[in-house]
């Protein structure tokens, strides 16, 4: 198959483009941001119209944690709804028949029932922290559904959980929570500090699931026969969640980040910060029924992370 994989230096791509080779994939379609502006609709039709990709893998999106989310909101539900627009109705208008979208498991209300399954979906509100993120991506999930009941064609969309791993922004502002524990403890060993504080209460949980593992589960329910992946799905629901089914406190996450990189100081709090949604477990029967589950444990997924964060350039982590 010829496939374009739109998104490929973020950690994420990158992973799928590692999984991808592995494999035995050679026809692989890439642009970087500077090649091919996936917000701009004529862009994206010139390059359909050119490449001619058989499928797509729509792993470009606009991230970013609680800080980034709440100081640039109209960035975040702009830029993403138009890539998915972009993107998915391209891909339609050029023949692709076979697409797979990464959401979020932002997508679900705040007050959902955990873990939270697929039909969780538009059934409450959405945590305010991040809700232009989350709705862009919900916008993904419905333009998928929507070109597969209108044409038939298949479209399918993953929700992972919270991610983590090799090429993550460890930036301690923009960042999400496990990278910038990660950079923080880091700073805080070297300079021999007596202390971290973490944001919030520390109390809220977390799922974690490491990038090699999300790349694995993509394109498992890629290639998934389509009688398989229907039975499993409804058209009015036809996403997926990816997950280790499992989640810790930030507090006990910093505990075993503080333990990994050897910072013995103290670990404070800071309720004046937001602690974001409390608990954001996914229920992954659906995917464990389809046959695939995780495999990489959190302890062993946060040493191999700082193992690759300490032997990174400096300038590469925008730190």
């Amino acid at each position: 198959m010829r496939i374009f994989l739109a998104g490929h230096r973020g950690m994420v791509g990158g992973a799928i483009l590692k999984r991808l080779r592995e494999t035995g994939e050679t026809d692989i379609i890439l642009r970087t941001s500077a090649d091919l502006d996936l917000t701009n609709q004529a862009h994206v039709r010139d390059f359909f119209n050119e490449e001619r990709p058989d499928a797509v893998i729509l792993a470009a999106a606009k991230v970013g944690g609680i800080h980034a989310n709440n100081t640039y909101p109209a960035d975040f539900i702009y830029e993403n709804l138009m890539i998915e627009a972009n993107v998915i109705h391209e891909a339609f208008a050029s023949g692709v028949s076979k697409l797979l979208q990464l959401g979020s498991s932002c997508i679900y209300p705040k007050a959902a029932p955990q873990p939270m399954a697929e039909d969780a979906l538009l059934t409450g509100v959405l945590e305010p922290t991040n809700e232009p993120y989350a709705i862009a991506k919900i916008a993904g999930i419905k333009l998928c559904e929507s070109y597969n009941r209108q044409h038939g064609v298949d479209y399918r969309s993953v929700m992972p959980t919270n991610l983590y791993g090799p090429g993550d922004n460890f930036h301690p502002d923009n960042s999400h929570v496990l990278p910038a524990l990660i950079r923080r403890f880091h700073e805080a060993k070297k300079q021999n500090a007596p202390s971290v504080t973490i944001w919030g209460s520390g109390t809220p949980k977390r799922e974690l699931l490491h990038v090699d593992d999300m790349a694995e589960a993509s394109l498992f329910v890629m290639n998934l026969p389509r009688d398989a992946y229907d039975r499993e799905t409804d058209p009015m629901l036809s996403h997926i969640n990816v997950g280790t089914g499992t989640d810790v406190t930030i507090l006990e996450l910093s505990q075993i980040v503080a333990h990994t990189i050897g910072f013995e100081g103290e670990i404070l709090t800071d309720p004046t910060k937001p602690d974001g949604t409390m608990r954001k477990l996914m229920d992954v029967s659906r995917l464990s029924r389809l046959g695939w589950d995780a495999k990489i444990n959190l302890r062993d997924g946060i040493e191999a992370t700082y193992q690759w964060f300490l032997q990174q350039d400096v300038g590469a982590l925008r730190l």
